[in-house]
């Protein structure tokens, strides 16, 4: 299945994954980054995914399989493993789904869910228990909303999305307007669209559009308690870690890596293909290809440098 090389006992059987510290007899692990490489030669794991380049330096006791990529190779292996896992199905007797909701092949929906009017909904989705898609919302093939998740009326979810649980999409904008007697609400009127193989985690909330749409892009990754604000417009294949913040109608690129707690400004444009370190402040437009950490975010090895200056500030001073 890997394309991988075997050395040691090809015969070995395993039935379970473990990290490289704690795993025992029947267990696959792996080794994707070299400063683990010591775990190695103490691990009781049957088999090892190793890169084809290691070279162990002590005897290991476990198989290692040599592949490419033993990372990737280990996403494979739990793919696999996930799939086949019992899949639930059926629709619980204590949901409601509105009048003329289509009931497509594959349709899952736990107690007490709530699918309004005028919801599509793909093949083999998964709706679980306490979930509410609000009315005229659209859901792709192979979707799966978790427990809880709130979908407003009028979003729409691509295909193989992944919603976990307290997920809100589509609430309203933070948008007020400033009057003598306090701020008046600005209507929201727009929706969310998330394109395929979006994936959610726990407790994001991806707000509506003020008119338009806030579209998250195909293969998009979003971690837990993530805010993603009015009209932003996030493009292809980027990750964001826990606990980032987007202000209303920024733009994003493709491709993009950025680290917990990075908190992005209003209005501001952000290429292609960037590595934005934790807590990093994003006040103005980013280009493509940067490497940024720190507030307001600077080159990484500016950013090391100023770290050395403030480290010996007390001492400069005293001269």
């Amino acid at each position: 299945m890997l394309g991988g090389r075997i050395e040691g006992d090809a015969s070995v059987k395993v039935n379970n994954f473990g990290p490289l510290e704690s795993a025992g007899e029947g267990c696959l692990s792996f080794l994707a980054n070299q400063k683990y490489t010591h775990l190695v030669y103490e691990s009781k794991a049957s088999a090892i995914l190793v890169s084809e380049s290691f070279q162990a330096e002590q005897p290991v006791a476990a198989s290692l399989i040599r592949v490419k990529d033993p990372y990737e190779s280990l996403a494979i292996l739990l793919s696999m493993a996930a799939s086949m896992r019992p899949q639930p199905s059926g629709i619980d007797p204590n949901t409601y789904i509105a009048e003329g909701v289509e009931r497509p092949e594959g349709l899952y929906v736990g107690a007490f869910a709530y699918i309004g009017k005028g919801v599509k909904i793909g093949k083999n989705v998964k709706i679980y228990p306490q979930a509410y898609v609000g009315d005229g919302c659209e859901i792709g093939d192979d979707t799966i909303i978790r427990a809880g998740v709130k979908i407003y009326e009028g979003c729409v979810i691509g295909k193989r999305c992944i919603l976990h649980s307290g997920v809100v999409i589509g609430a309203d904008g933070f948008g007020f307007a400033p009057t003598k007697e306090g701020y008046d609400k600005i209507p929201q009127l727009g929706n969310v669209v998330l394109e395929d193989d979006v994936e959610i985690g726990a407790n994001t909330t991806v707000d509506c559009a003020t008119f338009g749409s806030t579209v998250v892009g195909k293969g998009t990754k979003l971690d837990n308690l993530i805010q993603v604000a009015h009209n932003v417009n996030i493009g292809r294949n980027n990750v964001f870690a826990a606990q980032s913040g987007i202000a209303g109608s920024t733009h994003i690129g493709d491709w993009n890596r950025v680290g917990g707690q990075v908190g992005f400004a209003g209005h501001i444009k952000v290429g292609s293909n960037n590595e934005i370190g934790a807590q990093s402040g994003i006040p103005n437009n980013v280009g493509d290809n940067r490497r940024l950490i720190g507030y307001p975010a600077t080159d990484v090895r500016e950013f090391a440098r100023n770290v050395v200056y403030i480290k010996r500030l007390k001492e400069l001073f005293k001269k």
